[in-house]
């Protein structure tokens, strides 16, 4: 889990509007952040496959909204 403090910085580094909390540029923000987290601790723990599945998920979840964004502002 991030920090509040830390996604809330994230969230207003990425958002388009003032009460952005979750456009398709914010989400895939705070998932790059969980991959970076998820990243340094399977470099201290590289049997840790139950980390590694969740990691899979993300990245899965990540390139669907990363498609989408670029699918849109393409229109």
């Amino acid at each position: 889990m991030l920090a509040k403090d830390k996604k809330q910085t994230i969230i207003e580094g990425n958002r388009i509007h003032e009460k952005d909390t979750g456009s398709t540029q914010v989400q895939i923000a705070l998932l790059t952040s969980r991959i970076e987290k998820i990243t340094e601790h399977l470099k201290k723990f590289p049997k840790d496959k139950h980390s590694h599945r969740g990691l899979m998920k993300i990245l899965g979840r990540r390139r669907t909204y990363a498609k989408y964004l670029a699918r849109t502002t393409a229109s």
